[in-house]
């Protein structure tokens, strides 16, 4: 145990980065949580929300899965925690963005492309949880051919997924009364983990745009 680098990690954080912020932890710890946005991302490592968003401590409010996909709303389903976050996020933090960010090199998507990886039997809620992702691939593959190259057919499921996911995120019906009436906003990145770029998804144009655009 001495040897997890997590916990020098920690006594590093309480030295540096929460004495030269305990005024604000200890206004979130007294105050309570009002994020400025519904981040669904990734489970992937090298995707880190408040890293490459810079944002501090309280300003998202974070969901990470695999694939960062979003079931369609299902109230029969037992236990969904993405389902309940997204729920806890609009109606009682009342959000007023959801961002749903997609990354390059994404594992989820490689997986539906090469099935064999998930015959292991010990990988039955993945196996089940990956059949979010199908949409996208059958949509890139209709777009680009079953003979396209690997490579292109993976980039454009990943970005595909990413309008898949959001389409998914709109059947929930709190998000969409939010949604229909603008007190809502819901934005798709896609990250790119060689480069650091973000893309937003434009609706006007169908397409992925750089990010930085949108700043003047």
């Amino acid at each position: 145990m001495k040897d997890f680098g997590l916990i020098f990690g920690n006594a590093a954080f309480k030295k540096n980065y929460y004495k030269t912020h305990e005024k604000k932890f200890l206004e979130l710890a007294e105050n309570g949580q009002n994020p400025k946005a519904l981040f669904i991302g990734c489970s992937d490592s090298r995707v880190i929300p408040n890293l490459m968003t810079k944002s501090a401590p309280g300003e998202l409010f974070v969901i990470r899965n695999v694939g960062n996909f979003v079931a369609p709303f299902s109230p029969d389903e037992d236990f969904h925690s993405t389902a309940s976050a997204i729920e806890y996020a609009v109606t009682v933090l009342e959000v007023k963005n959801i961002i749903v960010c997609g990354h390059t090199k994404c594992g989820a998507i490689e997986a539906i492309f090469e099935q064999e990886k998930l015959d292991d039997p010990e990988l039955i809620h993945t196996r089940k949880w990956l059949t979010l992702g199908e949409p996208a691939k059958k949509q890139a593959i209709l777009a680009l051919g079953k003979d396209a190259k690997k490579e292109n057919l993976l980039r454009l499921t990943e970005k595909l997924s990413i309008i898949i996911q959001i389409e998914n995120l709109l059947t929930y019906p709190s998000v969409k009364k939010r949604f229909d009436s603008g007190e809502l906003m819901i934005h798709g990145w896609y990250y790119d983990i060689k480069t650091g770029d973000i893309s937003y998804y434009d609706p006007e144009i169908s397409q992925f745009e750089p990010i930085s655009s949108l700043i003047s």
